[in-house]
């Protein structure tokens, strides 16, 4: 079983990290152009062969991710897979995790936060979520993906470019500033009816909530079914400004490169 401890190990370069430099923006780049027209089969092989053993997967058991670990499953099962636990996710996310440990005999490991949810809350006298939504993400999701980067070289997220104005700047491989380790979106150039499809023909597990009208499913009290006619992350913080959590986020910085 991977603990918190395995995903925090050291890494290459002097402090034990991959370090960014000029020779590694271009490598990046220039696989990044030649994986355009490569399937996320091939992307995942490519990223597994670079930065393995200092390669992992975050997911959030939605069917983009469902899909990147049955990938995972047939290409290099012992890549470590987590779930940032943030204590609001739905019942049936969790469920998820027994599923994929019965099909695949892969275990996610959970990453959670130093303080549970009634500790939190106690904290900030009551749900923070209601009144400062971005000081949650940050506290119980981005926080916690900033601890497991420390120990890792790259990270494999499910984003697809179609899902937001925002992703569709993301690249396939590139430099991601904010964790300072590379990231890999093998799914990048994949569309929502792609990911479907694989589901549907392999019998890959999937939320029970997207037959609800659940289309993107994040934290529970942030997250409602969409109505047709909506965008697919309608649904997600619904009412208010924010679209994203923070873990996604694509920053000018993260194109050009630290110092840029």
């Amino acid at each position: 079983m991977m603990d918190q401890s395995d995903l925090e190990s050291s890494n290459t370069g002097s402090d034990g990290r991959l370090q960014y430099s000029d020779a590694l923006a271009e490598e990046l780049a220039a696989h990044s152009e030649q994986l355009e027209s490569a399937s996320p089969q091939q992307i995942l092989s490519w990223a597994v062969d670079r930065f393995a053993p200092h390669f992992a997967m975050a997911t959030a058991f939605g069917p983009e991710g469902m899909t990147l670990i049955h990938m995972l499953a047939e290409i290099a099962p012992q890549t470590p897979i987590f779930n940032l636990e943030t204590g609001y996710q739905f019942p049936e996310t969790l469920e998820l995790r027994e599923r994929v440990k019965d099909r695949y005999g892969i275990e996610v490991q959970y990453i959670r936060p130093e303080l549970d949810v009634t500790q939190y809350e106690a904290l900030h006298g009551g749900p923070l979520y209601v009144r400062n939504p971005n000081q949650c993400c940050l506290d119980r999701k981005v926080k916690l993906l900033e601890q497991v980067a420390g120990g890792l070289d790259a990270w494999s997220s499910a984003i697809r470019r179609d899902q937001s104005a925002d992703r569709a700047r993301a690249p396939i491989v590139g430099w991601d500033n904010k964790f300072h380790l590379v990231k890999v979106s093998p799914l990048a150039n994949s569309t929502k009816k792609q990911v479907w499809e694989m589901i549907v023909k392999e019998q890959i597990p999937y939320n029970p909530l997207h037959d609800q009208g659940y289309q993107s499913i994040g934290c529970q009290p942030c997250t409602r079914a969409v109505i047709f006619g909506e965008d697919e992350r309608a649904g997600r913080w619904s009412g208010q400004l924010k679209t994203e959590c923070g873990l996604h986020s694509i920053e000018d910085e993260d194109l050009a490169g630290p110092g840029a």
